[in-house]
């Protein structure tokens, strides 16, 4: 028997949801078939077989959410293998606590901490089940474990707990084994309080209050409840703002000269069926700019500063329920027809979540560009491991100063956000400098 396992679509993924089975029990599949369809926090991505077989079971079914990668999803019966009972069997729901094993009258020894991991690292919060591995270590009837254990709750029920700002530890469990289910979560009080903890123990770490302990009342809202994408920002951007001491530079250009140039850049790709937009013309800028200024096309590590080789410019693309950087690579190297065409392609396959990792993940800078909304200035949270993130702002109409008269001009505002660690404040100007020449002179992009 071989189980097909919920494979990592990213260096990053820790679970997905099982979208779509292309298979079922009974199928013969062979090495490449597309088998399943698992979405990720960015994208849905098509599964192919690795192994040939029989499909003998599915283990998890198709819309199951938080499945951990390395899960057994499915089981596969080579030619001419007999099928064990044990491997046909049908899967425990996943609320299922795992059960003892039977007695067969030998007393064995209890096993250690350390062997009962077996040295496969930490569990994930509220993710797979940890078999008990000795009569000892059984849950307890209100579903909370020994002091130092975790509490059996099903992932669902852990989910609704957070966002209830129920206390697991103070729910009477009624699922197999004392399990904590979703009814016993549902019908708990927001913030019931912890049984008291022993002297000594550690600390608990300051828990979210719910709304109505802020004093929203119960039913006076719709919750909608966060998915992979959203929870992945939340996380992301959370850290970013916490731990990089970043700070802002901003600067007005002129874009006038740049927008008679699109036009007659446009005409002359009109028969390539090809449009450049201005989003276009400040991706090449910014990394023109950044080849420019190298010292800004870098990131921060312990071991020292990354000095990138190419302007993998990431661009934010925004989606229904949230954003995606997908990256335009070597943008310095890309005339503008190329990078109009490779942006049209990935924000297409962005807003249908069918990029593949690496086209989102691994750029050296990032361009956020709200100016389609008429927002004229606002300052973005640095995308991590990248050192610093434009943001551009809507050009309009403003007076300007030439000489001692005035005159109407259309201006667009940007800011960087820089990370300090790596790039200082004389840095981040000198780039912008570089960046408005660019924008200011369009036929210097074209040189």
């Amino acid at each position: 028997m071989t189980d097909v396992l919920m494979p990592a679509l990213s260096p990053t993924m820790e679970e997905g949801v099982l979208a779509k089975w292309n298979i079922k029990a009974g199928d013969t599949v062979k090495a490449g078939d597309v088998i399943a369809e698992i979405e990720t926090d960015k994208a849905t991505m098509e599964v192919e077989a690795v192994d040939e077989g029989v499909v003998t079971e599915i283990l998890v079914p198709a819309g199951t959410e938080g499945v951990k990668v390395n899960t057994p999803i499915a089981r596969l019966k080579g030619e001419g293998e007999a099928a064990s009972p044990a491997s046909v069997a049908p899967a425990p729901p996943q609320s299922a606590a795992p059960t003892a094993p039977p007695n067969t009258g030998e007393q064995k020894k209890p096993e250690s901490p350390s062997s009962r991991s077996g040295g496969g690292g930490r569990e994930a919060d509220g993710g797979g089940q940890a078999a008990p591995t000795s009569p000892k270590v059984e849950p307890r009837a209100n579903g909370a474990a020994p002091s130092g254990e975790r509490i059996f709750a099903s992932p669902l029920a852990r989910r609704i707990a957070a966002l209830k700002g129920v206390d697991l530890k103070a729910v009477k469990g009624s699922g197999p084994h004392g399990r904590i289910v979703r009814a016993d979560v549902e019908q708990a009080k927001p913030g019931a309080a912890p049984a008291a903890s022993p002297p000594g123990a550690p600390a608990e770490p300051r828990k979210v209050q719910s709304l109505e302990q802020m004093g929203i009342a119960p039913g006076s809202y719709d919750l909608v409840p966060l998915d992979g994408m959203r929870k992945t920002i939340a996380r992301r951007m959370t850290d970013s703002f916490r731990d990089v001491p970043h700070f802002p530079l901003t600067i007005d250009l002129e874009l006038d000269r740049l927008l008679d140039a699109r036009v007659r850049i446009n005409a002359a790709l009109e028969k390539r069926g090809v449009k450049v937009s201005v989003n276009d013309l400040v991706i090449k800028a910014a990394a023109l700019a950044l080849k420019a200024v190298p010292e800004a096309n870098a990131s921060y590590t312990p071991e020292g500063f990354a000095m990138h080789h190419h302007a993998d410019i990431a661009v934010a693309v925004a989606l229904e329920h949230g954003l995606i950087t997908p990256i335009v690579r070597q943008a310095e190297t890309k005339s503008l027809a190329e990078i109009a065409a490779l942006m049209k392609d990935l924000a297409a396959r962005a807003r249908d979540r069918k990029l593949k990792p690496e086209e989102f993940q691994g750029g050296t800078f990032s361009i956020s560009n709200l100016g389609m909304f008429g927002i004229k200035n606002f300052a973005s949270i640095i995308n991590e491991p990248q050192g610093a993130i434009l943001s551009v702002g809507a050009g309009e109409k403003r007076p300007v100063v030439r000489g001692d008269a005035l005159a109407i001009a259309t201006v667009m505002s940007v800011t960087i956000t820089c990370d300090h660690r790596v790039l200082d404040g004389a840095i981040g100007a000198r780039f912008l400098e570089a960046f408005k020449g660019f924008v200011e002179d369009p036929v210097t992009m074209l040189a």
